[in-house]
């Protein structure tokens, strides 16, 4: 009885480290994915997206409102620092209905971009296409 009671303590204590790791883990797989964003390297972000995705089944619209790149979203890093090919990209991977979503500011992506005045940009035409 009481190897039981050891075991089983034993099984609960190393289950809950690994849910902290795990949990670690994703916040430092995803930790310079503003930085990947702003230098528009879309090579290197569809690698961390992948990475993610594999490592922890979580797709883009599984964590995109939890990042915050200065207070922007992702998309709206991407339209800001003129990352034209990571921007799309993001556009893309994104489910439509998710797009239309008003953001933490409560505006959308659309409204943002207009009141911005960036409308010219190829991110704001993709957005467009998609929605």
């Amino acid at each position: 009885m009481l190897k039981i009671v050891k075991t089983s303590i034993a099984v609960t204590i190393a289950s809950l480290s690994f849910a902290n790791v795990a949990n670690a883990g994703i916040e430092d797989d995803l930790a310079n994915i503003c930085h990947i964003v702003q230098a528009d390297d879309k090579g290197e972000l569809r690698k961390k997206m992948r990475r993610v995705q594999t490592d922890y089944r979580l797709k883009l619209h599984d964590y995109y409102t939890g990042i915050s790149c200065g207070g922007n979203s992702l998309i709206r890093t991407a339209v800001l620092s003129n990352a034209v090919e990571t921007g799309t990209l993001l556009v893309k991977k994104m489910p439509s209905r998710d797009l239309e979503k008003p953001e933490s500011d409560g505006k959308t992506l659309q409204a943002w971009i207009a009141e911005q005045g960036h409308q010219s940009s190829p991110i704001a035409a993709e957005l467009d296409d998609r929605i």
